[in-house]
């Protein structure tokens, strides 16, 4: 039987991670079109939003991620259109583009509750070089002595760099109201191919709810002897994502606390009533506990987070995000100081 080699022993582990796990974000709604394609719109206004993540920087399978989206409503067609860029670096050799465009249908179901659906087309490009020693050549040497290039032909074409290209589709839908939302994902549709050697490497369908409760805590409005009025949000929100891919499986749980400017947020990642087991001992699937501090005035919001790995995997440097958001208003409704836009999601902002 052919030995694959080191090479192939790479590529098998990073198709593993890219079927069970896309790209995960700790700060969900920093990156609303790449959580729901039906967010698209839902600030009802121009919006753009980036974010960065580089998550378990002390291992050496480090996960670099960069998202930039923007979105606008269309309020005579009631639509909202958007476009992502997602840049995803995996182990600093495995390197996935994604460009996408997003539409989004607005319906009116009463004076309290909205829908929205949503759909997503996407190019994206996928690649990966190798420089390494692989099995081949190991196994050349031991019985020879002599170091000779590798003769698999998969690992030749690695060395010089393969990419691939394909199409991805997804859709979601979107119900809300003034004080909750609740939000069904389904990306990776066609289950587009990730092989680079011809191989049927498949990716499964990723599938995601995001759900959350606004509960205020005292008026919004507050005014000063100045004659101005201050937009003051003070709230507490829980919020819940779980989403599954293949055999893989991911709960996120927590809340944000508001207090305008200032957003604080705390959650776990894990599923605590599942177990697997390794080498005999049964281990609880926890992940990561995350923390968040933002400040958010007026139309621009800007977040950090960090995520303290719980699990097993010992020392990862964690993760770490940061993500930036900026909603055009007066476009919209030119005034001097931001107001609440009729129809807005009210979502955290981070």
């Amino acid at each position: 039987m052919l030995k694959r080699g080191f090479l192939l022993i790479f590529c098998a582990f990073s198709w593993t991670i890219a079927l069970a796990q896309d790209p995960q974000l700790s700060q969900f709604y920093a990156s609303p079109l790449y959580l729901n394609p039906a967010f698209a719109g839902s600030a009802m206004a121009p919006r753009v939003n980036f974010t960065y993540r580089n998550q378990w920087p002390a291992s050496s399978a480090n996960y670099v991620t960069s998202i930039f989206s923007a979105d606008m409503y269309f309020d005579k067609f009631k639509s909202g259109v958007g476009f992502i860029f997602n840049s995803d670096s995996q182990f600093a050799n495995l390197n996935t583009t994604e460009f996408g465009g997003i539409y989004s249908y607005h319906l009116k179901l009463s004076d309290n509750l909205t829908a929205k659906l949503g759909v997503q087309g996407s190019y994206v490009t996928r690649g990966i070089k190798f420089n390494g020693t692989t099995g081949d050549q190991i196994s050349n040497y031991l019985s020879t002595g002599v170091y000779a290039p590798s003769t698999d032909p998969v690992a030749q074409r690695a060395t010089n760099g393969v990419t691939i290209n394909y199409a991805d589709f997804s859709t979601g839908a979107l119900v809300y109201s003034e004080q909750f939302w609740v939000g069904a994902s389904l990306h990776h549709i066609n289950q587009p191919s990730q092989s680079f050697n011809n191989n049927d490497a498949r990716l499964s369908m990723k599938i995601g709810i995001q759900a959350g409760y606004r509960i205020p805590l005292a008026d919004y409005l507050i005014g000063n002897n100045l004659g101005d009025a201050i937009e003051r949000e003070k709230s507490i929100t829980p919020v819940i994502h779980y989403k599954r891919q293949g055999a893989s499986d991911q709960l996120d749980v927590g809340a944000y606390l508001t207090y305008s400017p200032l957003v604080i947020g705390a959650w776990y990642r894990g599923i605590p009533l599942k177990t697997y087991t390794k080498d005999n001992v049964s281990i609880i699937s926890h992940d990561a506990a995350v923390f968040l501090v933002g400040y958010r005035q007026d139309n621009f919001s800007i977040g950090y987070s960090y995520d303290a790995t719980i699990s097993r995997l010992g020392s990862t440097g964690g993760a770490h995000e940061i993500s930036l958001s900026y909603t055009f208003q007066d476009w919209i409704e030119p005034a001097r100081h931001a107001r609440p836009r009729k129809g807005e999601l009210k979502c955290p902002k981070f």
